[in-house]
């Protein structure tokens, strides 16, 4: 982690001087005449003057984060709040959209907060909360946000001005990595081992987890960083927010399986002297999420089903398409379960809301706000719009779209309105003409051909780059870039409207996206150095099962083919038997099984398995040592290994590289 940090800190360095010398053609642009009007025109159209926000985010401080920064134990940064200080400014500067800078600065605040007796919230040091209430004995903490350096810091935060009591519970609301990662940093996997300290997940939690952040990890991870701008340098010429915090900590990602599963619709549990009564939210923000109602202090705690914003019904980063209609419900559903009780809702993120009546409004307004989108996107698919034509229709409605806490600083009415249509009719439009379109290459060659060549492309661009046209602009030199990579002045074009798209974005994941997208134009892709696909961590914290179809989707098919063999599998430590069969060029297992036909059977403990997978030992190093036994054929043991992938994260997004153009040319 560490070598990454300095790279990281090498490129910002690079980036830092290029954004500095305006003389330089990477440096950004100012905000040209069209987005400065559209800005003011944000201004005008939103009540500004309503602070009541501002005040809300701040009750019940207690401590901010010390110097706004959290450090491993090599001294590198985890955490950095520092960098974010030209937010001071109520008002915006014109390269940022004015909504936009009001939420970023909402986010600014952070520290150890008081919600109400013995409930407590760690916020602003990762892109979520940490909850901890205080029960007889012990801290129950609830998602302890994405590493283990900020877990452990929130903890050391809340220990400088309350008793230092033990962790004897952990609470994962939902299978999102800023809700659990940082579980080593609270506690260890040997207290939980030793039952002295609970986790307690909502029910399918690991196999959601799985599927999400494992499976597709590697491409969920590259696109992550145009959701989230962790590589873009932080100013009102870059990442100023995430919408539902700064950004995402860095660190060591961690995972330790649940021990008790929420299985019914609601259960109730005492929890060290704590009624807690839980209700599974599943198919909502995220397939496996429950909310949580402490009856004892009012405190309903709707995780990250409502929060201050309008939210993501498919995340730019990619997952599978959320169901705004069962996320009403579930919100429709709590409502109606505790309500009556409510006098504190807290969320998983962004600050609470005090006063039953306050409360019910709110969570009225997230509930209609899902449900709309929902049902008026479905009403336009029956219409026979296509999913662009829907998304440029669809408006927030009267009595929704002048209120702060449904804007889009991170989910869109746009790209939302697109989810519903793919979850209810796939990509295709029904159009032939997009039932088999070019690649992206040969597309562009095309366009760029039947537009006249790249110099007559070009022309039209620059003139509707001078009117303002920038959506259309990014949209025709995208064909450009892809046919002619080496192309730099069509680079140096779309990276311009890239960064008045993202300038004008009030979504903070827009604005992201764009202004990433225009900095690896300029500056082209981020050389990080190489790390393991996954974290380990979290690798050993699996399910054999997921392991098995993790090294499924690397297996590399061309190389199999032709081959057909079976390995038994037997995971000493788990005392789990597995067959795994390769034919047609396919990983398949069943588990609980031996295969008298195996070609080899292999014992391993589990930590071993996971260091073949990362790289961190080979089979012939494994054998040698002891800890890896394999009767049979050895060789095709190793083979298999030599057949799975490891995944270069840095792949191309926005233009092909011009190496790889080079060789493309070959």
């Amino acid at each position: 982690m560490i070598g990454l940090v300095r790279l990281e800190l090498f490129y910002f360095e690079r980036v830092r001087i290029a954004m500095n010398s305006p003389d330089s053609p990477a440096a950004p642009k100012p905000a040209s005449a069209a987005t400065q009007a559209a800005q003011k025109l944000v201004l005008e159209e939103l009540p500004f003057s309503d602070q009541g926000d501002f005040e809300q985010a701040r009750r019940g401080f207690i401590a901010p984060v010390p110097d706004g920064l959290v450090k491993n134990e090599r001294g590198a940064a985890m955490w950095d709040l520092q960098a974010y200080e030209f937010l001071g400014p109520a008002a915006a500067p014109d390269r940022v959209n004015p909504s936009l800078w009001r939420m970023a600065r909402l986010n600014m605040n952070n520290g150890l907060f008081k919600v109400c007796h013995r409930v407590y919230q760690l916020r602003g040091l990762d892109l979520a909360n940490m909850t901890i209430i205080e029960g007889d004995s012990g801290l129950i903490v609830i998602d302890p946000m994405t590493t283990a350096e900020v877990a452990r810091a929130g903890l050391e935060l809340y220990y400088a001005h309350r008793p230092k009591k033990p962790v004897v519970c952990v609470i994962y609301s939902h299978s999102h990595v800023d809700h659990y990662g940082g579980v080593m940093g609270v506690t260890s996997t040997d207290a939980v081992a030793q039952g002295k300290v609970a986790v307690i997940a909502p029910d399918q939690f690991m196999e959601e987890l799985s599927g999400e952040n494992v499976l597709a990890g590697n491409a969920m991870m590259r696109r992550a960083q145009f959701q989230f701008g962790g590589l873009l340098a932080k100013g009102p010429r870059g990442q100023v927010d995430a919408g539902l915090g700064k950004v995402t900590a860095r660190g060591r990602v961690t995972l330790i399986a649940p021990t008790q599963v929420i299985i019914a619709a609601t259960e109730s549990h005492n929890i060290d002297g704590v009624e807690m009564v839980f209700q599974l939210a599943p198919d909502s923000e995220a397939p496996a999420e429950m909310h949580m109602f402490l009856p004892q202090f009012g405190v309903l705690n709707m995780a990250e089903n409502t929060t201050r914003h309008l939210h993501n019904f498919i995340p730019l980063r990619g997952a599978v398409v959320r169901d705004p209609r069962i996320w009403s419900r579930h919100i429709s559903d709590a409502m109606a379960l505790f309500g009556g009780q409510t006098e504190i809702l807290i969320g998983q993120h962004h600050w609470p809301t005090w006063g039953q009546g306050e409360v019910r409004a709110f969570l009225e307004k997230q509930r209609d706000l899902y449900k709309y989108l929902h049902d008026q996107t479905v009403r336009l698919i029956n219409h026979g719009l296509t999913a662009a034509e829907i998304a440029e229709t669809l408006e927030l409605p009267p009595g929704l779209d002048r209120e702060w806490t449904v804007r889009g600083y991170y989910g869109s009415v746009s790209h939302n309105a697109k989810a519903v249509y793919q979850r209810y009719l796939s990509w295709y439009d029904a159009n032939p003409a997009s039932l088999n379109p070019l690649p992206r290459r040969e597309a562009g060659r095309k366009t760029v051909e039947y537009m006249g060549g790249a110099e007559a492309l070009l022309r039209r661009a620059r003139a509707d780059f001078a009117a303002g046209e920038y959506r259309w602009v990014a949209q025709v030199l995208s064909h450009l870039v892809f046919a002619e990579p080496e192309n730099l002045a069509g680079r140096a074009l779309l990276a311009d409207a890239f960064e008045q798209l993202g300038y004008q974005a009030e979504s903070a994941t827009w604005r992201n996206a764009y202004l990433y997208g225009a900095q690896e134009l300029r500056h082209g892709l981020a050389r990080l150095p190489a790390r393991h696909m996954l974290s380990p961590d979290m690798l050993a914290a699996l399910t054999s099962e997921a392991l098995f179809d993790f090294m499924a989707v690397r297996l590399n098919g061309a190389k199999a083919a032709g081959l057909h063999w079976k390995i038994n599998w037997h995971l000493t430590d788990r005392d789990e038997n597995l067959v795994m069969n390769l034919q047609n060029c396919t990983l398949t297992h069943v588990v609980g099984q031996a295969a008298d036909d195996a070609v080899a059977s292999v014992r391993a403990n589990w930590d071993l398995l996971v260091a073949l997978n990362v790289r961190r030992t080979s089979v012939a190093e494994a054998v040698a040592a002891g800890d890896l036994e394999i009767d049979g054929d050895i060789a095709v043991v190793e083979r298999l290994f030599t057949m799975l992938d490891d995944f270069e994260m840095m792949f191309d997004v926005v233009a092909p590289s011009l190496a790889q153009a080079d060789k493309g040319a070959e």
